[in-house]
């Protein structure tokens, strides 16, 4: 495996830039509200930041319908302001990912708006057409009627949101164009061009956003995406070989191994090994038996492990937050140990103080049910909850009302807290290279019917137990760090340890 040596120790830090911290007053978050809470990140124990979006749009989904890929959303700021956090970050030793949108654009992309005109252009086949109004495929959703072009688009989401054009696995009819052909290659060069673009402005990778659904047509173990992705990661890999790049993927023998993937987040998917960690009614972390998650994670890991890492995430923008489904002591239990398992763990921004979901807020800007996991970051017991000096009707989404609303000032006082918790684990975790990305990893006990998870990371040994009654466990060496009880031969309720 040929990674940039960085991410042995990464950790990165998830951030939505609407609600992180606004800077200029106007009640939305901004690139330079990003730059005055680096050290934030960095007395975390963060080393890396994964940036949602920033790029203009019209924000009809969040930011992931581009109209420009390489200008800042005005509202975020210019693009001096993310050369200038690019470089503020490096000098805290802090790496930058910026999200990439390849599967589509926004329908105001000029790309978009010359495709749809009915005289032939050079982007005519930017974008997956029709060749008749009233024409489509089964399986896909189209839309017509919007442009002068006889044809109808595909989507790849919303109505706003155009699906770009890598060709067709297999062509069955005559507008489809192949995976091979001239379309498909200038498709494909123009997103090099964006990436290149960034990169050589600072950013260190990107995240890919659906990047599993570029060639259209694909089969199941979608051999020509990832061809496509190898052969592009590996020529930007040429130019900038510190660059890093994970994928909205959630198959990691397909992203790491056959795509060349540097990481792959393990997504919640229905009865996956993370929903029976974390989400499932019987999730491991509600004080139940590991044995479901211990038998997809490990299935996952032997098979990609040489290839790349697999990213525990704690949440993100798309998903509850994790408060939404445990405790706050489940939530310690569960940073720790998504922390120290192998791979490179990725933090959703507020988590580390347990902000809530807020289910009952209505949708914004394509949100949905997604939006209550998006709103301000809870910095202090002040005006908006220290996120914008802003009137409160003028936030980009109200912060929580609640009284007791966790804030990262009244935790930073508090050793038991939450974010002091986490702050713990990350310091063992950077200061222990068997706990990071690459160190070796062996489950020792993990049965069902039983709460007890004991695995190796190296010559350590890390043992927990989730549930409200204590188990019998016998974890040698001196601890390291600990939460609950452990005594010889015992692992006290709601407990975890390394040694």
């Amino acid at each position: 495996m040929n990674r940039p040596a960085w991410l042995r120790d990464a950790v990165f830090y998830e951030i939505y830039p609407s609600s992180f911290a606004d800077s200029n007053g106007d009640g939305i978050g901004d690139i330079n509200g990003i730059r005055q809470k680096l050290p934030y990140v960095k007395d975390l124990g963060c080393n890396a930041l994964w940036l949602n979006p920033c790029f203009d749009s019209p924000f009809k989904d969040g930011g992931y319908d581009v109209r420009d890929y390489k200008l800042a959303a005005p509202r975020y700021g210019t693009n001096e302001d993310l050369y200038a956090l690019f470089k503020e970050a490096h000098a805290l030793g802090i790496r930058v990912l910026l999200d990439l949108v390849p599967g589509h654009t926004s329908e105001e992309h000029p790309w978009f708006i010359e495709s749809g005109k009915p005289e032939k252009n050079e982007y005519s086949d930017r974008y997956v057409w029709t060749d008749f109004w009233i024409k489509g495929t089964p399986g896909h959703p189209y839309i017509a009627g919007e442009t002068p072009r006889n044809g109808a688009y595909m989507l790849n989401f919303f109505k706003c949101q155009p699906a770009l054009n890598y060709g067709w696995a297999k062509v069955t009819e005559d507008w489809q164009t192949p995976v091979t052909g001239k379309a498909a290659r200038a498709t494909r060069n123009a997103m090099a061009d964006v990436m290149r673009f960034w990169l050589a402005h600072g950013c260190d990778g990107f995240r890919v956003d659906m990047a599993n659904s570029l060639v259209k047509g694909d089969d199941d173990d979608k051999s020509y995406t990832c061809a496509l992705w190898k052969g592009l990661l590996n020529e930007m890999r040429a130019e900038f070989p510190e660059a890093a790049f994970v994928a909205e993927w959630g198959w990691p023998e397909q992203a790491l191994c056959l795509a060349d993937f540097d990481m792959d987040f393990y997504l919640d998917h229905w009865d996956n090994g993370y929903h029976k960690l974390v989400r499932s009614d019987d999730a491991y972390l509600k004080g139940n038996d590991p044995a479901a998650f211990v038998k997809d994670y490990l299935k996952r890991y032997e098979a990609s492990k040489e290839d790349g890492y697999i990213s525990f995430i704690t949440g993100n923008h798309d998903t509850p937050r994790i408060s939404w489904y445990l405790t706050d002591d489940q939530l310690k239990l569960a940073y720790a140990l998504l922390l120290t398992l192998p791979g490179v763990p990725f933090l959703y921004y507020g988590d580390e103080i347990g902000m809530r979901y807020l289910d009952y807020l209505p949708t914004k800007e394509g949100g949905y049910t997604r939006t209550g996991s998006r709103t301000p970051m809870q910095w202090a017991p002040e005006k908006n909850l220290g996120f914008s000096d802003a009137d409160p009707g003028r936030l980009y989404l109200p912060v929580d009302p609640a009284p007791d609303a966790p804030t990262a000032a009244a935790q930073e006082s508090d050793p038991g807290s939450l974010l002091n918790t986490v702050k713990a684990v990350l310091a063992l975790r950077h200061r222990c290279p068997d706990l990071q990305a690459d160190g070796s990893f062996q489950v020792l006990h993990a049965q069902a019917g039983d709460p007890l998870l004991i695995f190796r990371r190296g010559a350590l040994t890390v043992a927990l137990n989730p549930s409200n009654k204590p188990v019998k466990a016998d974890v040698p060496g001196t601890p390291l760090f600990q939460i609950g009880s452990c005594e010889k031969g015992s692992l006290g309720p709601n407990s975890f340890i390394v040694s």
